[in-house]
């Protein structure tokens, strides 16, 4: 890409504190709306600019997931919770709908959806015929480029912390409000439980600063368009007026790629489970050689702690009595066999038990805003089960190992 001109040209609106910033990128002009996602204002400077007439596409903040969310709000019905949990998203899709949940608590304070603003552009951008670009990086992907930024020690406090959030019934203080409307949607929520939120800047802003920045590059090249309103959070505004006038994306493609891998799991985080079983089963062998009455008790320890503990898991997310048996069962075994989870063969069986009905999905938003939602929602208590009787399993194997280690060395 060439060298260009990106001088930014700053328009304070007489009656918004919407900021807004014009940048030239060669023969393409491109509007950067910074909003409040919280506020009514924002959504009524989106409407007015678009009634100018002055743009020939319209951007806005958010991923093909989150479009989705918007314009077919059903779409949550048609989840299979089977394949989910096959590929291992339950933990994904939780967090998700947890997120979605603090948000709407957002919603209910200030009497206004967050996000208003991004449905005024899709709506006004449709009926004035000009295409909508979707130019966020998908929220699957930014959340596990999170999970991967926390030190492995604190993801749990991370995920613990998002569940609370939607459970508390605190009002956000003034200086809250005052952040929530100077920042992004997704890094407000997430700040409000993170311990520390450097951990959370990179992943969540600058990238997205920098993803951002160069989708608008890419719809400049690639599709001639004159001028591009881009709606976008105002805690993102100053990063990407940064991006855009370094302008040093020459292929935009490229970094797009970049900052869409998830980044791979240390080896070594890899190969604990394996020693972790080689470990338990060394010490098996050890104990049978000693004496039959003593690998037979490790291996029983084995069973009823284990077994135990994932079945707890199963029985506090109130699954079905075939369910908390079959954790009881199937934990022992799939903690030998680190390629499959406990949590998921748990999961499976309460999916085919108990089925979920349209009504469990169509009440997904309202459900997850209380506790005692995620438990009486079919679709939140199969994800609760997952997750527990998965925490169960994690805790009974180390207080099973150390219990049959003990017995070695006092045997």
């Amino acid at each position: 890409m060439t060298t260009t001109n990106a001088a930014p040209m700053i328009h304070p609106p007489a009656d918004s504190a919407e900021p807004i910033k014009t940048i030239q990128l060669n023969d393409c002009k491109i509007t950067l709306l910074g909003t409040a996602h919280v506020s009514k204002a924002s959504a009524d400077k989106v409407q007015e600019l678009i009634a100018t007439g002055q743009y020939d596409a319209v951007a806005v903040e958010l991923c093909p997931s989150r479009h989705r969310a918007i314009v077919n709000p059903d779409a949550m019905a048609k989840m299979d919770l089977f394949q989910v949990i096959k590929k291992g998203q339950a933990s994904m899709v939780a967090a998700s709908l947890a997120l979605g949940a603090f948000q709407q608590r957002m919603a209910e304070q200030f009497g206004i959806e967050p996000g208003a603003e991004m449905r005024v552009a899709i709506k006004d951008a449709q009926t004035a015929h000009l295409p909508v670009l979707l130019i966020d990086r998908e929220i699957g992907t930014t959340m596990k480029r999170i999970y991967h930024n926390v030190p492995w020690w604190r993801r749990m406090n991370l995920f613990a912390g998002l569940i609370a959030s939607v459970i508390s019934k605190e009002k956000f203080s003034e200086a809250e409000i005052e952040k929530l409307k100077e920042g992004d949607v997704l890094e407000s929520s997430f700040s409000q439980f993170a311990e520390n939120e450097k951990d959370l800047f990179q992943p969540l802003i600058s990238e997205r600063d920098e993803y951002m920045s160069a989708r608008l590059i890419k719809e400049c090249q690639e599709n001639n368009y004159q001028h591009i309103l881009a709606v976008v959070g105002a805690g993102h505004l100053n990063g990407m007026v940064k991006q855009l006038q370094d302008n040093t994306n020459a292929n935009p493609n490229e970094r797009i790629a970049q900052l869409d891998t998830i980044p791979p799991s240390s080896r070594w985080l890899k190969l604990i489970p394996w020693l972790i079983v080689t470990l338990i089963l060394t010490g098996f062998v050890i104990g049978f050689m000693r004496s039959p009455e003593l690998g037979t008790s490790m291996v029983v320890d084995w069973v009823l702690i284990n077994g135990g503990l994932s079945a707890i898991g199963a029985a506090i997310a109130f699954a079905h009595p075939l369910s908390i048996l079959t954790a009881f069962l199937a934990a022992p075994l799939t903690s030998l066999n680190p390629t499959i989870g406990a949590g998921m063969v748990v999961a499976a069986v309460e999916t085919y038990l108990r089925k979920p009905q349209v009504g469990d999905f169509n009440r997904l938003r309202s459900d997850t805003t209380t506790l005692k939602g995620w438990w009486h929602n079919q679709v939140t208590r199969i994800l609760l089960i997952f997750i527990l009787s998965t925490l169960g399993s994690a805790i009974g194997t180390y207080v099973a190992g150390f219990r049959i280690f003990e017995q070695l060395s006092t045997g």
